[in-house]
């Protein structure tokens, strides 16, 4: 891979880092304990796995709060 492609992709990968603490700031939860944040993540991750109406509830929730920004 060359220098450049490498520094593009470790931009990137900055980036989804900072966008991904911004959404855990937006929902209210910056001063949560790291482990309780993972630990919930973790536990998201196995109900999505089976259920698609939880994904489908979820994901309104999420929209819904995104039309709010301005708010």
């Amino acid at each position: 891979m060359s220098r450049n492609a490498t520094s593009d992709a470790r931009k990137k990968d900055t980036r989804d880092k900072i966008e991904l603490g911004g959404l855990i700031v937006k929902a209210g939860l910056r001063f949560e304990k790291r482990a309780l944040l993972l630990g919930a993540l973790i536990d998201l991750r196995k109900r999505l796995k089976f259920d698609d109406s939880e994904r489908s509830r979820l994901t309104a929730i999420g929209a819904e709060a995104f039309g709010n920004e301005g708010e």
